[in-house]
């Protein structure tokens, strides 16, 4: 049903448990992951911030694309790699556009991605990159915000000894 499955993470617990979601869906529908992280570039939109001139040099980038390559490197496991042929990368740009972008480059059936779900005052004040790619996405979006419930779903997949595809 999903040949690939694209996890957008800004290494938070909401993006953790929608990493979780995609292991299981993965194992059940024999997907592979495809893991992307997306370094917000201020710059992208204008060269200009409340400060004054903020410079981008292509040092600053390349420093912060592999710090990212890096975090990546510690969310993925060894089990990831073989069972699930992950293959993760960093980028710059606007996050929710970029994840559009990127998940209709590489074909994506399905997005599983963390949420915050900030509601009322802190919804309107802050951009919600999760609104923003289930609006616009190429394929469906799954959202997640409850570690708890992604905690208990691998749970009953362990107890239950759920058949995982391999």
């Amino acid at each position: 049903m999903f040949s690939r499955i694209l996890v957008p993470t800004d290494f938070s617990p909401p993006s953790d448990a929608a990493l979780e979601y995609a292991r299981i869906l993965a194992a059940k529908f024999g997907s592979s992951l495809r893991i992307l992280h997306v370094i917000d570039d201020p710059t992208a939109s204008s060269a200009f911030v409340a400060d004054g001139l903020a410079p981008s040099t292509e040092d600053i980038r390349t420093s912060l694309l592999e710090q990212a390559r890096k975090r990546l490197d510690d969310v993925m496991t060894q089990v990831d790699c073989t069972r699930y042929h992950v293959h993760a990368d960093a980028v710059l740009g606007m996050p929710a556009a970029s994840i559009v972008d990127y998940a209709t480059a590489t074909a994506a059936g399905v997005i599983v991605m963390g949420t915050h779900g900030r509601t009322g005052l802190a919804h309107l004040l802050m951009d919600d990159v999760a609104e923003q790619v289930v609006l616009t996405a190429p394929c469906p979006v799954l959202t997640v915000r409850q570690v708890t419930v992604a905690d208990e779903a691998v749970a009953d997949i362990i107890e239950l000894r759920l058949p995982i595809a391999v």
